[in-house]
């Protein structure tokens, strides 16, 4: 087993300025805490990306307009900062690390977990966890092996107990359990 676990925290964006900050498109609840000065994250580059770099140190961090800005250490230039785009930020965690908000968890701890409905019943498990830019959404495989999304918000998710292993969904027609019609393999009525 490993002894730490990986977390995406942000995705560099836009150089600002001149001096060699970016814009980060944060992927954390904890930006204070993952983007603090003195700081190093590890740095993976998508398909479209190249990079000779495999981690990257922090020299500040700052808020400006709702945007976080972001100078790295070795990185003093427009040109320099713009090579950055792109790259993807982990930060490594321990395995038993929870964030500081009850409310708010990481993606390796909802992957795995049973999903129950209101009722108590087991409708599937959370196979992934998606970061949309309106909300999360949670990946769900059912027992008969359909795969599907349910948006990751309290009046749909209002459970998640990762002592007891589960969360509940408050299912609506078509979004973990199938449509009536679907499941017995028949047509939906035409002008009902």
């Amino acid at each position: 087993m490993s002894s730490s676990i990986e977390v995406l925290v942000g995705r560099i964006g836009k150089p600002h300025g001149i001096r060699g900050d970016v814009t980060v498109d944060v992927r954390t609840d904890e930006p204070e805490r993952r983007f603090a000065p003195g700081g190093r994250l590890r740095v993976t580059a998508p398909r479209d990306v190249t990079t000779s770099r495999t981690s990257i140190g922090i020299e500040s961090a700052r808020w400006h307009q709702g945007v976080l800005l972001v100078r790295f250490e070795d990185v003093s230039s427009r040109d320099e900062a713009e090579a950055l785009r792109g790259l993807l930020l982990h930060a490594t965690i321990e395995p038993g690390e929870t964030p500081d908000d009850p409310e708010e968890f990481y993606d390796h701890q909802l992957v795995g977990l049973a999903v129950h409905d209101l009722e108590g019943q087991v409708i599937g498990e959370v196979t992934q966890v998606l970061h949309g830019a309106a909300q999360d959404l949670l990946g769900v495989r059912t027992p008969d092996g359909r795969d599907t999304l349910v948006p990751f918000v309290a009046a749909l998710v209002p459970t998640v107990d990762l002592a007891a292993g589960h969360l509940v969904v408050a299912d609506r027609p078509g979004l973990v359990a199938p449509y009536p019609e679907e499941s017995d393999g028949g047509e939906p009525e035409a002008g009902a």
